[in-house]
């Protein structure tokens, strides 16, 4: 009996997405063996910060790194950053900007509910352009002399009719506006943690506890060290806008080993087992009459990854799509899977451990007595 069963906290075989509300991912024993050593000292925070931050900018190809307490603190150390510089003044009033250069400019087609931690921090969101795009002249037109920086939620299937990333950074470029990139759940490719740098965004932004399979609590900030060192300035353990999304030594250790991790691992042999538990999934379902199994690519993402995609006649098998989630999740353990489209539901092989996805499989036969 582990401590969820003490608990009485039904577990989840999560064939979903690395999603926050499921616990994000499940850590590899490198980075839970990290965690419990570094819990067994007493360590400078911001020295520790600077160091890991050192080690991962080299091992990333980054001007520099920083450690927060996920994507969306990033977000508000980020906001604050472009905000307030290194000034100290600035930082003592945020979130309340009035009087500062706090307009920060989103595209309305690429707006997310994350953004929500850009205002948090004191920043003034600007959209440009419509829900099918925006054009380079619009975002041209929303810079001022208030505006803070340029924001991008980056999501691939999102990006169509949105001013091209690189157009994006040329414009901030020359207006001398720092852009960030918030990129939580675009892990893999693995190249994510060099690209949007390289390509010129001043920061990158990643969730820690996503495909990384770091700590939940923990992101990972990438980028120029001017700007690194203004989200530090506004971060725990100084008491401003940034000391409720605190890092603590374990998180950060965490997350650098599995930086690490990740790195080093067999990224096409990772894929390989993706589309072989995919194609588990397809074939199981394969001439059962009312199913229909294919597989589907990318992911919910935009992520260059697969998922088995399964369709039910409803009206034939006398059940809703709905409430086979229901049945599913309702179980202990529980199954939990994305709905897709009005009468069908994904399977994500990222989250699924090997095997389970034939566990997936056999108690949706189970729920539809097939």
């Amino acid at each position: 009996m582990d401590i969820y069963d003490q608990l009485g906290v039904r577990k989840v075989i999560n064939g979903g997405a690395t999603l926050t509300m499921l616990g994000g991912s499940l850590m590899p024993p490198e980075v839970i063996a990290a965690m419990a050593e570094a819990a067994q000292h007493f360590v400078q925070i911001d020295e520790l910060q600077e160091k890991v931050g050192k080690k991962i900018a080299e091992w990333t190809h980054n001007e520099a790194a920083y450690i927060s307490s996920g994507a969306a603190a990033g977000l508000v150390l980020s906001t604050a950053a472009c905000i307030t510089g290194l000034d100290p003044d600035k930082r003592a009033l945020l979130p309340y900007s009035d009087g500062m250069k706090n307009e920060i400019i989103i595209h309305k087609r690429g707006r997310v509910g994350y953004d929500f931690a850009v205002r948090q921090a004191g920043g003034r969101l600007v959209e440009i352009g419509t829900e099918e795009g925006a054009s380079a002249a619009d975002l041209e037109r929303a810079i001022n002399e208030r505006t803070a920086g340029i924001f991008v939620f980056y999501k691939n299937l999102l990006m169509d009719g949105q001013v091209p990333l690189e157009e994006q950074i040329a414009i901030a470029k020359r207006h001398g506006i720092p852009l960030v990139v918030d990129a939580a759940a675009q892990i893999p490719p693995v190249e994510n943690l060099w690209w949007f740098t390289q390509l010129g965004a001043d920061l990158a932004l990643f969730s820690g506890g996503k495909g990384l399979c770091g700590p939940q609590s923990s992101g990972l900030m990438l980028g120029r060290h001017k700007l690194i060192e203004a989200c530090a300035f506004n971060a725990c353990p100084r008491p401003f806008i940034g000391r409720p999304a605190k890092a603590g030594k374990e998180e950060i250790i965490g997350l650098m080993a599995a930086v690490r991790w990740y790195l080093d691992l067999d990224h096409v042999k990772l894929m390989q087992t993706y589309e072989e538990q995919v194609r588990c999934v397809v074939s199981a379902f394969a001439g059962i009459q009312n199913i229909t199994a294919q597989r589907s690519f990318p992911n919910e993402a935009g992520q260059p990854m697969p998922r088995a995609e399964i369709h039910f006649a409803e009206r034939a098998l006398g059940i809703t799509r709905d409430e086979i989630l229901g049945r599913l999740l309702g179980e202990n353990p529980g199954v939990f899977l994305s709905p897709a489209g009005e009468d069908g539901v994904y399977v994500n092989p990222q989250t699924l451990l090997p095997g389970e996805e034939m566990i997936v499989v056999e108690r949706i036969k189970a729920v539809l007595s097939i």
